[in-house]
């Protein structure tokens, strides 16, 4: 909050509690216009400069560092001295402070017990609201670091997709080149779309669900020229996904695993992906063959990197699991577009 807005807040504040006073006592008691003045303006006066000396003054410079000792030795010569100065500005006005009915007179230890008690109370709500604000600051602090660190993560993880998925994917164009294959420069071609996706239409938190099915259909299409047209998958999409939207790139690394790890060209065993879409759910399903032989048996970046990426933007709303058996590895996703 700009510091003009929170003076302003205390200004009406203070201004608001003194009306509500005045109201009050002007409409069950007579008073006059010296007392109306000694009683809501003078005294009114020391009381917030109490309160303040100790909001802006002791409280962040004693208290908060907790230097204890000299925050209540403070306190309590602050307590005396306004306590004797009370009495003075009392014995200014003596006739409308000191003096009560039938003549009267409030002797110096009752007034300088009433005003003691009478600044404590005013100490007491401003190192109360002092630490109510700056609990709420940190607070906003704390939330405004976690923000800044959780979108660093992010911008880190999905900086991490791009090379990881290019690593593998150069691999595969480089063993097509080196095998002197034809499709060489059709999966450069491919290569080239999907780049194009990743680098233009993912800048967005979330992008069009038809979009991201795309690319990985443009995925798909590239590992099969990889495999020579001898990749075999039975990918189906159920369901209405126009207009729907989902985080970009969350899926690609569970289908990228399937086809590193698993057995793709047998027809007899093809991977099984399917995608179902009812209303805001998505159901994501994906089963393989595992190899015998596993080249990278802790599966890399790719499966970590989403799972942290799930839970980070869809917390409470997605449930995966991954079954690991002994000859298949499947993945079902269900999730909260």
């Amino acid at each position: 909050m700009k510091p003009i807005w929170q003076i302003l807040i205390h200004l009406f504040t203070w201004l608001a509690l003194l009306t509500f006073f005045v109201t009050i006592t002007v409409n069950n008691t007579k008073i006059t216009h010296l007392e109306m003045w000694v009683y809501f303006v003078v005294y009114p006066s020391i009381n917030i400069s109490l309160f303040y000396i100790n909001f802006l003054v002791l409280v962040p410079n004693f208290l908060d560092k907790k230097k204890y000792g000299l925050f209540i030795l403070s306190i309590l010569v602050l307590v005396l001295l306004y306590g004797f100065g009370k009495y003075g500005v009392a014995l200014i006005f003596k006739e409308v402070v000191l003096v009560r009915d039938k003549g009267i007179q409030i002797g110096f230890g009752t007034f300088f017990w009433g005003t003691i008690f009478t600044s404590f109370i005013f100490l007491f709500l401003s190192t109360v609201l002092k630490f109510t604000i700056d609990w709420f600051s940190n607070e906003r602090i704390q939330r405004e670091l976690e923000n800044q660190r959780l979108t660093a993560e992010l911008a880190f993880l999905k900086s991490q997709i791009n090379p990881h998925f290019l690593f593998n994917s150069l691999n595969s164009i480089y063993s097509l080149a080196y095998q002197g294959s034809d499709d060489t420069p059709e999966a450069i071609l491919k290569l080239s779309e999907i780049m194009r996706y990743m680098l233009y239409e993912c800048n967005d938190n979330k992008v069009d669900l038809e979009k991201e099915f795309q690319y990985l259909h443009n995925f798909i299409d590239l590992q099969k020229i990889r495999f020579a047209n001898k990749a075999f998958i039975d990918f189906t999409i159920e369901g209405k996904v126009e207009g729907q939207q989902i985080v970009p790139l969350l899926l690609i690394a569970f289908i990228e695993n399937a086809f590193k790890h698993g057995v793709a060209n047998n027809p007899e065993t093809p991977i099984l992906l399917q995608i179902k879409v009812e209303g805001a759910q998505l159901q994501f399903f994906i089963k393989n063959v595992k190899h015998s032989h596993n080249r990278d048996p802790e599966g890399g970046i790719g499966l970590n990197n989403v799972k942290r990426r799930l839970k980070l933007l869809y917390p409470n709303k997605f449930n995966l699991d991954i079954i690991d058996e002994t000859d298949t590895y499947s993945v079902r996703l269900s999730l909260v577009l």
